[in-house]
């Protein structure tokens, strides 16, 4: 061990040897292999309690392999880095899949944003089916029917905006791709220049501006519900159902999500005249607030620049709940991540790009590249305000916040295949759906779960990932 403290390459060799020596312990110490519950058997306990359990150093505990499970998972209660906490099990599973499924790598770097990527083909897939989209409708309220058994008699709207006519079409044309836009096309929309001028926020759960209210009811409008909102949401559309059934109250009590903050920064000079000397790559367990960095270069020749920046990185962490921000954080969360993230640029990004910084807590701002710069280079802006120019985001509407695997919340998730309402399912990556994880894996899997329960199609060993019911 004094050897490894001494020689970087031998001490990773070293943590990983203890690290999978104690994993092997703990599944065989935990019948793991018989058990007929999986790896679900060891959800009670956090990953790191369970390792140090089976033997794992402390050294091995601290290192950067653990510290990057947890981040990559947003693995941190209240989004407080002091309280890392995953389920061995999931944890486990994870690594799992991970090592010994994944097809061809172990990540895959998307070629354009995830939204572009895997969502716009979707999306164009079921319009070509004919499947009908309505965009603009806020849901409220999840109608219970008085009848047994349980079923949801209605859906409540608010209607944001009205058409002009016609269907919304949401995707726009970036080089050839098809890409939502980061903004609705007020042109569209009916009096759209007024809703653009007044800063009408569709997606902000505050903003409850409306144009009217709809409401659509079973038998006349349809038969089936699919519930796809994120967790987070559930209190809030379902309240009839969180205040009858105990399952479901259990479920947005215990399951909890968490708020994340993200930026990404265009710059001039590319990573190696910043100072780094690798491989382009996907990095976590660095330092808070933001602990996991993206190089994605690659995607600048997809944004169509007329004088293209030569670096793009992204930057993302936990977002601390209110009551656990310290000092003097303001209330916007999205000013509370810009601070955060003009705070990392002075201060910790040195430690990968030591050449972006002109001396220690200073940030070189001229390197970040404003797309707006050569139209209007006299209204360049100097300094930290150049951060202006960027993109930074707080994502703490109850949608978009992250499901965490919290150690004994695994047994109150509920699972799409849940016969309790005679016409309702639900999907997304917060179910019991086989791979309790906040990733598009666990959300194709709930939601190839809920086609069964809806239509016995596909078969649930056709599921990929799914091995219990």
């Amino acid at each position: 061990m004094a050897r490894a403290e001494r020689d970087l390459p031998l001490r990773r060799l070293w943590t990983l040897a203890d690290l999978t020596l104690a994993t092997l312990r703990g599944i065989v110490r935990h019948h793991l292999l018989t058990d007929p519950r999986g790896f679900d058997a060891i959800d009670d306990y956090d990953c790191r309690d369970w390792l140090r359990m089976n033997g794992a150093s402390e050294p091995s505990l601290g290192s950067g392999y653990l510290r990057g499970l947890y981040d990559l998972g947003f693995s941190y209660e209240d989004g407080d880095p002091s309280r890392p906490r995953i389920a061995a099990g999931q944890a486990l599973r994870s690594m799992a899949r991970a090592f010994f499924t994944y097809r061809g790598s172990f990540f895959w770097r998307m070629q354009a944003g995830m939204g572009d990527v895997v969502f716009a083909p979707f999306y164009e897939v079921l319009a070509r089916r004919g499947v009908r989209f309505e965009f603009f409708h806020r849901l409220e309220n999840v109608r219970l029917g008085r009848g047994e058994p349980p079923y949801v008699e209605a859906l409540e709207f608010d209607v944001q905006a009205e058409l002009h006519g016609g269907a919304y079409r949401p995707l726009v044309d970036v080089g050839g791709l098809p890409c939502w836009p980061s903004a609705p096309d007020w042109t569209q929309l009916a009096d759209g220049e007024r809703l653009a001028r007044e800063g009408w926020s569709f997606e902000r759960h505050r903003d409850r501006r409306r144009v009217g209210t709809r409401t659509v009811r079973v038998i006349d409008d349809f038969d089936f519900v699919v519930l796809g909102v994120g967790l987070g949401a559930i209190p809030h559309v379902c309240k009839e159902i969180v205040a009858r059934d105990p399952r479901w109250r259990a479920m947005v009590e215990r399951v909890k999500t968490v708020a994340t903050q993200a930026f990404q920064v265009w710059m001039s000079a590319d990573m190696q005249e910043l100072g780094w000397s690798q491989p382009a790559l996907s990095l976590s367990g660095f330092v808070e607030p933001f602990d996991t960095w993206a190089d994605m270069h690659h995607l600048i020749a997809r944004e169509g620049w007329t004088r293209p920046p030569r670096a793009l990185a992204y930057f993302c962490n936990v977002l601390p709940e209110p009551d656990a921000a310290t000092g003097d954080d303001p209330p916007d969360p999205r000013e509370r991540v810009r601070r955060n993230a003009i705070r990392f640029l002075n201060h910790d990004v040195a430690h990968l790009w030591p050449h972006a910084v002109r001396i220690p807590g200073e940030f070189r701002w001229e390197l970040l590249v404003d797309p707006d710069e050569a139209e209007r280079p006299w209204a360049s802006a100097r300094g930290e305000a150049r951060f202006g120019s960027q993109f930074w985001t707080a994502n703490v509407n109850p949608s978009d916040r992250y499901a965490l695997s919290l150690p004994g919340t695994s047994a109150y998730r509920i699972s799409p295949l849940d016969p309790t309402y005679d016409n309702l399912t639900i999907a997304g990556d917060w179910t019991a759906c086989g791979f309790n994880a906040g990733c598009v894996e666990a959300a194709v899997m709930s939601g190839r779960l809920a086609a069964h329960a809806i239509a016995r199609s596909p078969a649930l060993e056709d599921i990929i990932g799914y091995d219990h019911p």
